[in-house]
């Protein structure tokens, strides 16, 4: 398919488009998703704390990236539930181990930022 052809166009109309896309995706995510505002929240709240805890600039890249993860992993998750619920509402036992999939993501994404900032913080403080 030619790029002529793609419902977003090419070149810069593109980027400009795709750009307006991800504006309406964290709109959507902030609105309509409370464990995505939850967890923009802290985000926001350890995003300070980061350069206190960090020794250096790859140190403190990495705490923000954890935080950012998490965020990327909750959207997916997200969209991942707004798809099947999409599909349809009813139980269905491929709708449920996508869902609890996604949720076990979003876990692990988590669990990243408590290693990663627990031993920031244990150095520290040590």
């Amino acid at each position: 398919m030619s790029e002529v052809n793609k419902p977003n166009g090419g070149g810069f109309q593109r980027v400009f488009k795709a750009t307006y896309c991800s504006y309406l995706g964290f709109k959507a995510a902030i609105k309509e998703e409370a464990a995505f505002r939850q967890e923009l929240g802290l985000a926001l709240v350890m995003f300070p704390a980061s350069f206190w805890l960090a020794d250096n600039i790859l140190h403190w890249a990495g705490l923000v990236s954890t935080l950012i993860l998490v965020l990327i992993v909750e959207m997916l998750n997200s969209a991942i539930e707004a798809l099947t619920d999409r599909v349809g509402t009813e139980r269905h036992v491929l709708s449920g181990r996508a869902k609890d999939m996604g949720s076990a993501a979003v876990t692990l994404s988590l669990l990243v930022v408590v290693v990663v900032w627990g031993a920031s913080l244990y150095l520290k403080l040590v």
